[in-house]
């Protein structure tokens, strides 16, 4: 598979020759061609819609904005040839990735090229707190898998059994190690680990099996939204009453959509609160359903946040100071839901939102 790219040197060329002010070229990476690619569509539309949106207002100091578009395949080495694709390209930054599997894979690439990674939404612990060219939007794992073991200890689930998805260790690993550390200190047990490899093939017969087997009082999943569809599918033919959760990572749109029944009264976090009044997220959730003709999904809403903070950065930049410097120091920025603040290692923090699947849609719950 090749990286889908947006091929920008030609065009700059032609434009300076017509006396045009070069454009400022924004990458963008993520998984577009896996099978659970609807957080990689939504992400790329989200950031499509922001850089239109620039550009009507005039762009950045009078300059146009140019989306370099790139797929990482959702697999370490087709992420690397799409980022050197994307280098290549000569971005002022790339929003993305959006899963710790690959940012591990293409970090080391940004750190060498100098170039700022702009993560909507990665979470595991491998990346808080390092000096390097990633900044992150988002809260940590060891955050989230905390608010998940206070929430399903008070709804008396203290026997657990886990589904894990290891074809994103980076984060599922991260993600288990956490709930280990706060779930028994609540009074809650781990009763057994069910890992798996994300595909097509995979038999999601067989792991409900082994997690039923363990006779939990709940069962969690730490998987994709595609994935926990079929899992909790597989449960139900097995268990009608068993408590479901699944980690945020699965809160899309796909998951009530090719969930159905099977995942009606599943909880699941999600990083912005959906019924939110407020002007900016109404704004801009019209605007994208406007422009794509369906609800913007929790990438898509992080997205547009990190393209609030990347514009209002390059627009205060100058050459004396680094694009990563101007963007942590630049803060507190406008998100839809939130200010946005970063530390000195360009992480930062959201807030969490929980809820449940009733009657196909995501209602929030205390």
């Amino acid at each position: 598979m090749k990286p889908h790219l947006l091929l920008a040197g030609l065009l700059a060329l032609l434009l300076t020759a017509c006396g045009k002010p070069e454009p400022i070229r924004i990458g963008f990476i993520g998984g577009l061609s896996d099978r659970t690619n609807d957080t990689g569509e939504a992400a790329r539309n989200a950031l499509m819609l922001a850089i239109e949106q620039r550009n009507a207002t005039g762009g950045i100091d009078g300059r146009p904005l140019e989306m370099l578009v790139a797929d990482d395949g959702q697999e370490a080495s087709l992420a690397r040839k799409a980022m050197s694709a994307l280098i290549a390209g000569q971005p002022a930054a790339i929003v993305g990735p959006y899963t710790s599997a690959v940012a591990e894979a293409i970090l080391p690439q940004a750190d060498q090229a100098g170039i700022v990674l702009l993560s909507p939404v990665i979470t595991s612990m491998q990346f808080v707190g390092k000096d390097d060219m990633l900044i992150r939007l988002n809260r940590s794992t060891r955050d989230n898998a905390g608010d998940y073991a206070q929430q399903l200890i008070g709804r008396g689930i203290s026997r657990l059994a886990v589904a894990l998805d290891v074809r994103n260790r980076a984060f599922s690993a991260s993600w288990l190690d956490e709930l280990r550390a706060s779930y028994p200190a609540l009074g809650g047990e781990i009763l057994t680990v069910v890992e798996f490899h994300s595909a097509a093939s995979t038999s999601f017969s067989d792991i409900a099996d082994q997690l039923l087997d363990a006779a939990p009082g709940g069962l969690l999943f730490i998987a994709n939204a595609v994935d926990v569809a079929r899992l909790a599918q597989q449960v139900r033919k097995r268990s009608t009453d068993v408590p479901l959760a699944a980690v945020e990572w699965a809160s899309t749109e796909q998951l009530l959509e090719l969930g159905g029944r099977a995942v009606e009264g599943l909880l699941v976090a999600q990083s912005h609160n959906r019924d939110d009044p407020g002007a900016r997220f109404t704004a801009f959730r019209e605007a994208y359903k406007a422009r794509f003709g369906r609800e913007p999904g929790y990438t898509a809403i992080a997205t547009q946040d990190a393209a609030i903070v990347l514009f209002d950065a390059l627009a205060r930049q100058s050459r004396a100071l680094p694009l990563k410097r101007a963007i942590i120091e630049g803060g507190p920025y406008p998100g839809l839901q939130q200010d946005i603040r970063f530390d000195r290692f360009g992480d930062s923090t959201r807030k969490i939102h929980f809820a449940e699947i009733r009657n196909g849609a995501f209602v929030l719950v205390p």
